[in-house]
């Protein structure tokens, strides 16, 4: 059953994180965090709602440590979701709803908190899959969804950022039996009254979204090592990465902006490609900053040598989302002002804090 609203801070020493439900979201959450096609690095979270108490994965944590380690937060759900209904900007800074004698690690509960809360289900799934990601950044998004969700009760959130502003455009197209959010340059969030059924519709959404990458010809590794010699970048951490510089049509797409907010966060702002007879040295000369990661079209990608787990995780994301999308296709970037307006979020300063760290909570 779901759980009433008006429960709240009084109920939560009956709270029982050892539940059946509690440990299988656990052990569904890393399953997961452990998949790249659903959830790269720190993305992607998770919640259950019990005894008037929201648990949702922490800001900056893995999805994949779910199960071996603490990494949810327990929220008094009622005051955060009479916040949200006020559009409150309270609100923005879930962490003040949070139990703290029920947070020992003093974890702050993820940017995606209110979306959370606003759903009524007990469940709620979020994650940036590529398949739903390589259609939700095309200008025809909803038609494209259209025929291939038909039949479930599903609805399409233009981007907006994440958090209240985001929870806000989702209350304007929310139906009592919506249970299905394709989140505009975003992802995907499946919500439902048990971690099962969460786990059975969150297959079958992806499975119907799914396609088959654009085949990419392999890197150039020597051609990579010559460009990168006397650098501060060396080769990615996954082969995979490198099919977006590899095939010219993921090139292409790429080069035109940022797709998604965790790009954005782990790797910048757009993508930097080098130009004709460039090496690393060279492309990095005519930027204002030195970019996480270098595109050499036809050859491969370089990584800057200080670039950390989640910074590689999102260039293979990149490559993997990329390939996804039609050569011809229409696609929505995101604006220089929804750029900005991530860099200089708390919320995502925060992140960036914990992903320059380096384990980034793993």
């Amino acid at each position: 059953m779901r759980e009433p609203a008006g429960e709240g801070r009084l109920m939560v020493h009956s709270v029982d994180t050892g539940s059946t439900e509690f440990r299988m979201l656990r052990s569904l959450s890393a399953s997961i965090g452990a998949d790249p096609l659903l959830v790269q690095g720190a993305g992607g979270n998770t919640s259950i709602k019990q005894a008037g108490v929201l648990w949702i994965k922490a800001s900056g944590t893995w999805l994949k440590n779910a199960r071996d380690d603490e990494i949810m937060v327990p929220v008094a759900l009622a005051p955060l979701r009479d916040a949200v209904s006020h559009r409150s900007p309270a609100a923005e800074a879930a962490g003040q709803f949070t139990l703290a004698d029920l947070n020992p690690r003093q974890l702050r509960p993820s940017i995606e908190t209110t979306v959370h809360a606003l759903l009524p289900q007990k469940i709620v799934v979020h994650v940036h899959c590529v398949e739903t990601i390589s259609i939700a950044v095309q200008a025809n998004a909803e038609a494209l969804l259209e025929g291939r969700l038909r039949g479930l009760d599903w609805a399409f959130v233009p981007y907006r950022r994440p958090g209240l502003p985001l929870a806000q455009a989702i209350a304007e197209r929310l139906k009592p039996a919506t249970n299905v959010l394709v989140l505009g340059n975003h992802g995907l969030v499946v919500a439902a009254d048990t971690v099962a059924e969460a786990a059975l519709l969150l297959q079958r959404v992806t499975g119907l979204l799914a396609r088959q990458p654009r085949p990419a010809p392999p890197p150039d590794l020597d051609a990579l090592l010559r460009l990168a010699a006397g650098s501060d970048y060396r080769l990615p951490a996954s082969a995979a990465a490198h099919a977006v510089a590899t095939d010219l049509a993921s090139c292409r797409i790429a080069a035109s902006g940022s797709l998604y907010p965790d790009h954005v966060i782990f790797l910048g702002v757009g993508s930097l490609i080098a130009g004709p007879g460039e090496d690393a040295a060279a492309a990095v000369a005519r930027t204002a900053a030195a970019p996480t990661s270098i595109l050499f079209p036809g050859k491969g990608v370089l990584m800057r040598r200080d670039a950390n787990a989640g910074a590689e995780a999102m260039a293979r994301c990149l490559a993997d989302v990329v390939a996804r999308v039609d050569g011809a296709a229409r696609v929505n970037y995101l604006s220089r002002e929804e750029n900005a307006e991530l860099l200089n979020w708390d919320a995502e300063k925060y992140r960036q804090q914990l992903n320059s760290e380096g384990a980034t909570l793993q």
